[in-house]
């Protein structure tokens, strides 16, 4: 099994939050986590400082070199922080 790669950073969406798969809607100030395993990366948000992560609807996907994970978070950092609405 290969190793996990994460990347993270606390962000703050637009009016309409991020959906998630398990909760629905989230809103206020979270904390983005990209993550890479197994070939696969997930992208994940929780309440700032709280325990539970929650997965991004549609957040799943295939990424086959991971030097790419960087840049794979910084897309999805810049789609999702939208702290000026």
């Amino acid at each position: 099994m290969a190793d996990e790669q994460s990347r993270t950073t606390d962000i703050v969406p637009g009016p309409g939050g991020v959906m998630t798969d398990e909760v629905g809607v989230v809103t206020g100030d979270l904390t983005l986590r990209t993550e890479l395993a197994d070939g696969q990366v997930t992208v994940r948000v929780q309440y700032r400082d709280a325990d539970e992560w929650y997965t991004v609807t549609g957040g799943r996907g295939p990424l086959a070199d991971p030097a790419d994970l960087d840049t794979v978070h910084a897309i999805v950092t810049g789609l999702l922080h939208r702290p000026e609405g």
